[in-house]
Parts: C-alpha cells; structure tokens; sequence
C-alpha cells in the first residue's frame, strides 16, 4: 500500500485486528485477515482499551440515571467482561493458579495451559473483582467515569510494555502472534492512543492531574512488579500474564485514584 490513503487504511486494518483478537465485538468485513498483521496489532491494544473503556462507561452512566452506585458498577462490570469475553480475567485467573501451585518454571507453565481454574485462581479473580467494583462504587459519578475511561487503555499499555521489553517463554499460545518484540515507534503509538485519553478525561473535569498521575505510577508500579516475577519464575512472559497485568494494573489505577479523592 502506497501514499497516505493506503497506509490509513492499513492502520485501520490493524486496529480491527486487535479488536477482533482481544474481544467478541463485530468487526467491518472489508477489514480481512492476515496472520502477519497480528505482529503489528500490538500498538493498538491501548486503543481496544479505549473502546472497552467506553463501553463500560456509557453503562455505567446510563444505570446511573435509575441505580444505586454499587449496582450501576456492577453492570459496567459485567458489560465490559462481556465485550472482551473474560479475555484478560481468565488470564489473570490461569497466572494465580500457575505461580500459586508451580514450583518450578516447567509446572508453572503446565498448570497454566491447563483450562481448570483452582483454588489460587478461583480466589484470586474472586478478590480482584470485588475490589473493582468496591473502589468504583466509592468514587463519586464522574470521577467513575473517568477512572473507566483511563484505566482501560492505561492497563493495556502496562501489558505492552511487557511485549516491548521482555521475552515470550512458550514455543506456542494464543498470544505467541502478537509475541514479537516491539519497535520503539510502535510503543510510542500505545503511548500517545493512552496520553489523548488522558488529556480527554483531564479537560472535561472527570479526573484530576494529581488523581492522573497517582493512576499512572501505580499501573506502572503493578506492571514492574509482577514483570520482575514473571522473568525471576519463568524467564520471560506469556499471554495468561499479560492479561495478569491488564487486570492488576486497572484495578491498581482505581486504587490510586480512589486515594487520591479521599485525600
């Protein structure tokens, strides 16, 4: 593809990949498919965290309007686990399980290719969720809606940082297309689809800088520290342990924010 037109529409080519890839939403079917463009998909997970992010918020707001706070969290919840198919949260479900019960890098991976979920899964996406929706509910309306609209794609850009830095331990898996390393240029698309949003939720008054900023260092936070697990068990990551970011990191990011307004 040649000129500005063409190089667009391969760009867009790109973000429906990784839509399609990382949720259950629709995607145009003059779009196609080719394996090669999951290598590059990568860059636009933080955009796919802008849409689930919006998503999840328009629930919210709409709930809002005839719910209690708690139940309006709920629903947002549910809203955005269904678009992505509980992607992420079986994910970080198989990584409770495989460095809860795997002593060894060999039967760390084994029990997370497994498809049950055990007790260290079961009671570590139990926690997470709860925690979620507690610190949502404790937000008030439009600091809520803004946390939603960062912390999905600032979650996102936590897990591929991990793509852009570390390497992938499996010879195969459901992320090993999207397993190759990252250029500079391609993180810096990541970056800036997170600093627009952002900007965004900044100007309308939804979030502070200061509660911005809190989210920010502790998505890091939650991404360096589990990164730093991930290679001293296994020596690199997988696709269970993006999702473990992904969800660590957002829930991280409610946290912070959460801290910050009651201070």
């Amino acid at each position: 593809m040649r000129g500005p037109g063409g190089m667009l529409l391969h760009q867009l080519r790109l973000f429906f990949t990784a839509l399609q890839f990382f949720t259950r939403l629709p995607v145009p079917r003059w779009v196609g498919f080719d394996p090669a463009w999951l290598h590059q998909a990568s860059r636009y997970f933080p955009a796919v965290g802008v849409v689930v992010g919006a998503i999840s918020c328009a629930v919210y707001i709409a709930a809002g309007i005839v719910f209690p706070p708690w139940v309006a969290v709920l629903l947002s919840t549910a809203a955005g686990i269904y678009a992505t198919g509980a992607f992420h949260e079986d994910g970080f479900a198989d990584t409770c399980d495989g460095f809860g019960g795997g002593m060894t890098p060999a039967r760390v991976l084994e029990i997370m290719k497994d498809s049950r979920i055990g007790a260290y899964g079961a009671i570590g996406i139990g926690l997470l969720l709860a925690m979620k929706c507690a610190t949502l509910a404790a937000l008030p309306r439009t600091t809520t809606a803004g946390a939603l609209l960062l912390a999905h794609p600032l979650s996102r850009l936590a897990s591929v940082a991990l793509i852009w830095r570390l390497a992938y331990v499996k010879d195969e898996g459901k992320a090993k297309p999207l397993a190759q390393r990252m250029s500079g240029g391609e993180f810096a698309i990541a970056c800036l689809t997170v600093a627009l949003v952002a900007a965004a939720v900044v100007a309308i008054g939804w979030l502070t800088v200061t509660a911005l900023s809190a989210a920010a260092f502790a998505a890091a936070a939650a991404a360096a520290w589990l990164a730093r697990k991930f290679v001293r068990r296994i020596g690199g990551y997988t696709g269970d342990c993006l999702g473990a970011v992904q969800q660590l990191a957002e829930v991280a990011a409610y946290l912070a924010i959460l801290a910050m307004v009651r201070a």
